[in-house]
C-alpha cells in the first residue's frame, strides 16, 4: 500500500488541479459523474445482491489509487488510501435500490426485473431513495481528494455498503471485522438526499437525527367459531381491535410529550370469510423513538397492553397473544456528535451560505449509519441531508413537500446535478477540513 501511496503522491506533486478551486472542480467533475449516475441509476440491485455495483465501484476506487477489498459484510467494498499521519476518516455511501416499479419517465430510468428475495415475489427495482446519488458523491469525493493529496494527512478509508433498506449492512460490515480488519476510524461521514427540501440545500441535525426502528408482530390468539353464534366464541377480531386503540394512548398519555415517540399499526389481518370467526388475528408494527428509555418504555407497554387486553377478554392461559420483536430488523437511532454537526455547519455556512444551510429537525425515519458511531462512541460522527426537490417543482408546491414525490416513491427523480454537485463539494471540504495538515 505504501510503496502505491508513494507513487500516486509523485504523480500528483504537481498536479494543477491542486490550485483550482473545489467548487470548480467538481464542476468540472460533474459531466463524468452524471454519466456514471446514470448508469447506476438504470442498474439497480436489491438488499444483499449488489454484485455489479459493487464491482463497478471498486475498479473505480482501485483506479484512483486505493486498496480496496471487497466481499467485507456480504457485497461490501472498503477503500483505504493512507497519506501520512494524521486522523482516520471514513466515509460512507449505501448501494442497495428497492423493489419498486420506476415511473420517473426519465430516460434512463430502471427497466431492471427481478424475484425479491424475501417475499418470493417478482418486482421492478429502483433507486427511490437516491442511494445512486450516494455512490457517485462517494466517487467524486475521492476523486477530489486523491487530487488534492498535498493539502490533507491522514488515512481515508471510504466504504461501500450494502442493505441499507433492510437494515443489515452496516451489522454486517462491522461483524465482517470493518473495524479490525481496516483502520478503525476516528469520523465518519456521510450524507443522504432528502426529499423535503428544495435541491442544494443542506441540513444538519446536531444529536439525535434519526429514530430507532423496531418491528413488531402481534398474533391474537382467539377461540374461532360461527359468526351466527359469537358468544361461543373468543374473537379475536375485537380482542386486536382494542390492542389498536389502547395502543394509542402510550404516545399521548405514557410519554414526556418532549420525546418523540410512535407507534403505527401498519397491518391488521384476520379471517377469510363473512359467518367465521377466525382462530387469529396478526397485527404488524413499526415502533419508533429516539433514546434507550423511550424504546424500552414502548416495548414493554406494547407487551403489557397486548396481554392486558387477551385477560380482559378472558383468552385462556394457553392461547395468550405471541408478541415478536424482530431484533434482525432493528436499526438504532441515529446520531450526530454535536462537535462534529456544528464544525459542519459552520464550513458550510463559510461555503454555502446561510440561506443554503440550516439546523435540521431530528426525523422518525432510520438508518443504519448509527451503527458505526455505535460500535466506537469515541468516533465523532455525522450524517447530513441534501435536498433534492427540483427547484421548479418546490416553487410550484411553494415549498410544501406533501404535494410532491417522496423518498421511496415510484416518481422520485432528485435534481441529480444539484444533490450529487452539492454533496461532492461539501463532503470535500468536510474532509479536508479534519485531515488539514495542521
Amino acid at each position: 500500500m505504501r510503496i502505491a501511496t508513494l507513487a500516486l503522491a509523485a504523480a500528483l506533486l504537481a498536479s494543477p488541479v491542486q490550485a483550482q478551486d473545489v467548487r470548480e472542480a467538481v464542476q468540472g467533475d460533474m459531466p463524468g459523474l452524471l454519466e456514471l449516475y446514470r448508469d447506476l441509476h438504470a442498474h439497480p440491485e436489491l438488499s444483499g445482491r449488489e454484485y455489479e455495483t459493487a464491482k463497478k465501484l471498486a475498479a473505480r476506487a482501485r483506479a484512483l489509487g486505493f486498496e480496496v477489498t471487497e466481499g467485507v459484510g456480504g457485497t461490501g467494498v472498503v477503500a483505504v488510501l493512507e497519506n501520512g499521519p494524521g486522523p482516520v476518516l471514513m466515509i460512507r455511501a449505501d448501494m442497495d435500490g428497492l423493489p419498486v416499479v420506476e415511473q420517473t419517465g426519465l430516460e434512463y430510468a430502471s427497466k431492471v426485473v427481478t424475484t425479491a428475495p424475501a417475499s418470493g415475489v417478482e418486482t421492478g427495482v429502483m433507486h427511490a431513495c437516491g442511494h445512486d446519488t450516494h455512490m457517485t458523491s462517494w466517487v467524486g469525493t475521492a476523486t477530489q481528494l486523491v487530487e488534492r493529496r498535498n493539502d490533507w494527512s491522514g488515512t481515508l478509508v471510504m466504504i461501500l455498503q450494502p442493505a441499507e433498506e433492510t437494515g443489515e449492512g452496516a451489522k454486517a460490515m462491522l461483524d465482517d471485522g470493518l473495524y479490525e480488519r481496516f483502520p478503525k476510524p476516528t469520523h465518519a461521514i456521510a450524507f443522504h438526499d432528502a426529499a423535503t427540501g428544495p435541491a442544494g440545500m443542506i441540513g444538519i441535525s446536531p444529536g439525535y437525527a434519526l429514530a430507532n426502528v423496531d418491528s413488531v408482530d402481534i398474533i391474537v390468539k382467539g377461540l374461532g367459531g360461527h359468526g351466527a353464534y359469537p358468544h361461543t366464541t373468543k374473537d379475536p377480531i375485537v380482542i386486536a381491535s382494542r390492542i389498536v386503540t389502547t395502543l394509542q394512548t402510550v404516545v399521548a398519555r405514557e410519554i414526556d410529550p418532549q420525546s418523540p415517540a410512535v407507534i403505527t399499526v401498519g397491518s391488521f389481518h384476520a379471517g377469510a370469510k363473512h359467518n367465521i370467526v377466525p382462530d387469529e388475528a396478526q397485527l404488524l408494527l413499526t415502533v419508533r423513538s429516539y433514546t434507550p428509555e423511550v424504546r424500552q418504555h414502548l416495548l414493554a407497554a406494547i407487551r403489557r397492553i397486548t396481554n392486558a387486553e387477551a385477560m380482559a377478554a378472558g383468552v385462556p392461559e394457553d392461547r395468550m397473544p405471541e408478541i415478536i420483536i424482530r431484533d434482525d430488523e432493528f436499526t438504532p437511532s441515529t446520531y450526530n456528535t454535536p462537535a462534529l454537526s456544528n464544525r459542519a455547519l459552520t464550513l458550510f455556512r463559510e461555503r454555502f451560505g446561510e440561506d443554503r444551510v440550516r439546523e435540521a429537525r431530528p426525523v422518525m425515519g432510520g438508518e443504519d449509519f448509527s451503527r458505526y458511531w455505535l460500535a466506537d462512541k469515541d468516533i465523532e460522527s455525522l450524517i447530513f441531508w441534501v435536498g433534492g426537490q427540483p427547484l421548479d417543482k418546490w416553487a410550484e408546491a411553494n415549498g410544501d413537500a406533501s404535494k410532491l414525490p417522496s423518498l421511496h416513491s415510484p416518481f422520485w427523480a432528485p435534481d441529480a446535478n444539484a444533490v450529487i454537485g452539492t454533496a461532492t463539494e461539501a463532503m470535500t471540504l468536510l474532509a479536508l477540513d479534519i485531515l488539514d495538515r495542521k
